[in-house]
């Protein structure tokens, strides 16, 4: 990589990590791409040589940090992957990563307020930087090693989705209806249920 790619890169991450900062302490409405420029220390007219508009760059952080949340998961879980099934697999990926966002509740807060369906396929699917993982692939790969067949597997995964980004924000946040850890069995059986119902016959 040449000196004028390093900057570039370099002016972009700047420009990620200022405005993650400041959607996660000031609000993303109240934060203005003027407040990100300023403080990351790059001219407005750079801004936007990266990115459309501050929903854009709000996309690309949410897409990014629910990458990195996966990678993480699938690295921890990298030495016994093979020897879990697809059901173990799956619910170790996500107690993974409901451990990483009771650990950072800023990013919890900022991931489910801004996640929708289509940024979180496009995070999964579109790796944004070499540190992301295709987790559309691995969870491809996990598929077509279960011992059966799915019917809708991507209706499947958009459920379970759903149901975890749903339960875990206030059970996490205000241990509403109660705290995540009475919560988790909860959750994974249901999870199991959802997987059995999606099994071909």
């Amino acid at each position: 990589m040449g000196k004028v790619d390093v900057n570039k890169q370099m002016k972009e991450s700047s420009l990620l990590k200022t405005a993650f900062e400041y959607f996660t302490t000031k609000g993303f409405s109240k934060t203005s791409i003027s407040d990100i420029v300023s403080k990351a220390g790059v001219a407005k007219g750079t801004f936007y040589l990266y990115f459309k508009d501050k929903y854009d760059i709000r996309n690309k952080l949410i897409a990014h940090k629910s990458s990195l949340l996966f990678r993480n998961a699938v690295n921890d879980l990298q030495p016994v992957f093979n020897t879990l099934s697809f059901e173990e697999k799956l619910i170790r990926i996500i107690d993974n990563i409901i451990d990483q966002l009771n650990e950072n509740q800023s990013l919890l807060t900022f991931i489910s307020k801004n996640l929708s369906w289509g940024i979180f396929k496009s995070a999964l699917t579109s790796p944004s930087s070499d540190e992301d993982i295709n987790f559309g692939d691995v969870y491809q790969k996990m598929l077509s090693e279960a011992p059966y067949r799915f019917k809708d597997p991507e209706v499947m995964l958009y459920m379970i989705i759903e149901l975890v980004s749903s339960t875990i924000y206030s059970s996490i946040l205000y241990n509403d209806p109660c705290d995540i850890k009475t919560l988790k069995p909860y959750l994974y059986g249901t999870i199991r249920m959802m997987i059995d119902q999606h099994k071909a016959e």
